[in-house]
């Protein structure tokens, strides 16, 4: 596997500086001190299955370890800043879900930015794709604000939640498969607990959507044959299987990612992020 590349637009990098310890302070950190960390994909299936909670899962997802590359470069990162950020800690850390409890809206992605997420400790916080984001999750009546700054600012998700599909924000934005499926027990660990309650899936972009059937598959429910293809406002409407928990049915939403690409070539706009995320917020009857 290459070496991890050159975080752009950075100044030398500060051995003082993150990745943060866990349990010193940061807003919002569900780790501690003490919290167990995984050092390999073995570690991470056995972590996962064993949280037993949001807020342990979270904790564990926090400082996981297990993959090399992905370490060494969002500590690199962190050391290194950006010019524009140079005055500011990061994070550096994995990245782990965030708001409601008890959701029945859950917003999955690709995995933290780099001078996003991984400076900011909240997933999609932090820069403008994260900006356009909460703007329209807020017009939807998902999120108390329009806007996420950084972890502990008071934002609120309102019977809503989100991940990614990789808790580490990796190099040009592209994990590599053997990472992706590393973290992939983070994910199932969630779903299984999350599952019963949701009504609503929205999948930001392709990567996102691809990792969720196998999931899903794998937790019970009727997946199609063969699995749907991605499109923007893409709606699939899933029955639970006999062994699902729910009683009810699963609505799986396509997204295009509010991507600073997409956004500035108008691929997504305002109004069609606020068209997928209505959707997803009236399906439930939130």
């Amino acid at each position: 596997m290459p070496p991890p590349e050159s975080p752009p637009e950075s100044l030398p990098q500060d051995p003082a500086a993150g990745p943060v310890p866990p349990g010193t302070g940061w807003p919002e950190d569900p780790a501690t001190a003490d919290t167990p960390a995984a050092a390999s994909p073995e570690d991470v299936r056995a972590l996962a299955a064993s949280a037993g909670s949001l807020a342990e899962l979270a904790a564990r997802e926090s400082v996981c370890r297990a993959c090399p590359r992905l370490v060494q470069w969002r500590e690199q990162v962190a050391r290194a800043k950006r010019r524009s950020f140079a005055d500011q800690p990061y994070w550096g850390r994995p990245v782990p879900s965030w708001g409601d409890e008890r959701p029945r809206v859950l917003i999955l992605g690709l995995a933290p930015a780099a001078h996003g997420g991984n400076r900011t400790g909240r997933v999609f916080t932090g820069d403008r794709s994260g900006d356009v984001l909460f703007a329209s999750l807020w017009r939807c009546g998902l999120a108390a604000r329009p806007d996420s700054v950084t972890a502990g600012d008071g934002q609120r998700l309102i019977g809503t939640r989100m991940t990614a599909a990789v808790r580490c924000a990796p190099p040009a934005n592209k994990p590599a498969v053997a990472e992706r499926d590393t973290c992939a027990p983070w994910l199932a660990a969630e779903l299984a607990i999350l599952l019963p309650g949701l009504r609503a899936i929205v999948c930001l972009g392709h990567f996102a959507w691809q990792v969720l059937w196998p999931q899903l598959a794998a937790s019970g429910w009727a997946v199609p044959r063969p699995r749907p293809a991605f499109g923007h406002g893409r709606e699939v409407l899933l029955e639970p299987g006999a062994d699902v928990r729910a009683g009810h049915p699963l609505l799986v939403l396509g997204c295009y990612h509010p991507s600073q690409q997409n956004t500035f070539t108008g691929r997504v706009t305002s109004a069609m992020l606020d068209e997928v995320f209505g959707r997803a917020a009236r399906y439930p009857g939130l």
